[in-house]
């Protein structure tokens, strides 16, 4: 579950990192930007789901005493 969670970080960053790439290159002139920015937040909430289906699984602790 670790390594899952730090490949979707990774892809998360990298998807913001061509957003801005893609902002000051283009200068606002394609959708570029948006579209890595949509998907940025796509990897996100995926991210967000799977932390919360491996916790109600069991995948990941709770509490640790």
């Amino acid at each position: 579950m670790k390594i899952i969670v730090i490949i979707f970080l990774l892809l998360i960053l990298a998807s913001l990192g061509s957003a801005l790439y893609f902002l000051v290159t283009d200068r606002g002139q394609s959708r570029r930007t948006v579209t890595a920015l949509a998907l940025r937040v796509g990897l996100s909430v995926t991210l967000f789901l799977l932390l919360i289906a491996g916790y109600y699984f069991g995948l990941i602790p709770g509490k640790v005493s």
